[in-house]
């Protein structure tokens, strides 16, 4: 039998591990503002938006189509087609032939030192002539004026790197109960609205919209400082904070939206690229994240049930702030609190389950010196960070 004091000491320090960081997220519950009104007084630069996509047929046509429909006065779109074994190419020539805006290209063969979607994220900045650049996904749908409003945003406010967040579209319960957690994780425990304090050291960036000035991203050595980073949207907004480039995260709901992980199993295959080269590989530090998900997402489950007295009273605070923390970032994430929102609440001890096992078995192994990359296993799902899409 596990002695009182003991257990009481561990239980506070599960208390305390969980409700500091809820407090500074309800301190901070806006501190990832929506996108503002259109500054319509600011004039707008040229944009090259960089599509990279490899076997994107079903969905990358719906994309650009999405990006065609702007009304952004001087937009070029250049879409590279990442040695694609389907119809890919077919579907970017069909649009490039229609709509002089587009540029395809091709990649035949990944050079050495590169992982497939950085190099082409790279072969398509080297073509662009905008004074900005937006690195997008294949599989990014923009609401009308996203483009327009986000860059007079830009400008207005003298930034070099805005990043939006956008709608997370998840089919199934369980599903939708996992991405809530994961954004849980994104925003109360890693603090991603830290980006947007000044005082701040902390650099953000999500693959779905990562708008950079030509000029900050020349500084940081463009993307060949992260050719073989498989966290590479991230790791463009932690180099630019590191730089000290200007720099703001947003809420960008209502302009972008992303099916973030079509299932389940390609959800927790997805986060084994990103999750451990996160933590630069070191095999202490995630035993050290599975230690802290195991004391703080699933016993206070387990312990509300089975102890009693001080103990349970701490562990019922904390099943609560897990609890309301969830159901606000499921409200920033996906959509509205809803009835079925709440039942997702209840979910969280399976999300947080299914993270446990994502970490316990799916720590990823190097290949060749190499970290593992969806454009070199195309079993694994898109992208690095909770709003990131697919590529």
């Amino acid at each position: 039998m596990i002695p009182t004091l003991p257990l009481e000491i561990f239980d506070l320090l599960v208390f305390l591990a969980v409700t500091v960081p809820f407090a500074l997220l309800v301190r901070r519950r806006n501190a990832i503002p929506r996108l503002p009104a259109l500054d319509r007084s600011v004039i707008l630069p040229r944009l090259s938006v960089v599509v990279p996509a490899r076997d994107e047929a079903s969905g990358i046509g719906r994309a650009v189509e999405s990006l065609l429909a702007q009304d952004y006065p001087d937009l070029e779109i250049i879409a590279v087609d990442d040695r694609s074994s389907d119809a890919t190419g077919a579907v970017l020539a069909k649009l490039a032939a229609r709509d002089s805006r587009i540029r395809a290209i091709r990649v035949d063969q990944l050079p050495a030192g590169w992982l497939g979607k950085n190099h082409a994220l790279w072969r398509g900045a080297e073509s662009a002539s905008g004074e900005w650049l937006l690195f997008t996904d294949a599989d990014i749908v923009f609401a009308q004026g996203a483009l327009r409003r986000a860059v007079a945003y830009a400008v207005a406010e003298q930034l070099d790197h805005l990043t939006l967040a956008p709608r997370l579209l998840a089919r199934g319960l369980a599903l939708r109960a996992f991405v809530a957690f994961f954004a849980y994780t994104f925003i109360a425990l890693w603090g991603a609205y830290l980006a947007n304090d000044p005082k701040s050291t902390r650099g953000v960036g999500i693959g779905a919209f990562n708008l950079v000035r030509r000029s900050a991203y020349a500084r940081i050595g463009t993307m060949r400082a992260l050719s073989l980073r498989p966290d590479d949207d991230i790791r463009l907004g932690r180099r630019l904070r590191g730089f000290g480039f200007r720099q703001r995260v947003l809420n960008g709901n209502d302009f972008l939206s992303v099916e973030w992980y079509p299932s389940l199993r390609a959800a927790i295959s997805g986060l084994e690229k990103s999750m451990y080269s996160s933590m630069e590989y070191r095999l202490v530090d995630a035993v050290g994240v599975l230690l802290y998900l195991v004391a703080t997402m699933v016993w206070p489950f387990v312990g509300v049930i089975i102890l009693g007295g001080i103990d349970r009273v701490l562990l019922t605070i904390v099943v609560v702030c897990l609890m309301a923390g969830l159901l606000e970032t499921y409200r920033q994430s996906m959509r509205p609190l809803t009835l079925s929102a709440l039942l997702l609440a209840l979910l969280v001890l399976l999300g947080s389950l299914l993270r446990l096992r994502d970490r316990a078995i799916g720590l990823p192994r190097r290949d060749a010196g190499r970290p593992l990359a969806r454009h070199d296993v195309p079993a694994l799902a898109p992208t690095s960070s909770v709003w990131a899409g697919g590529h």
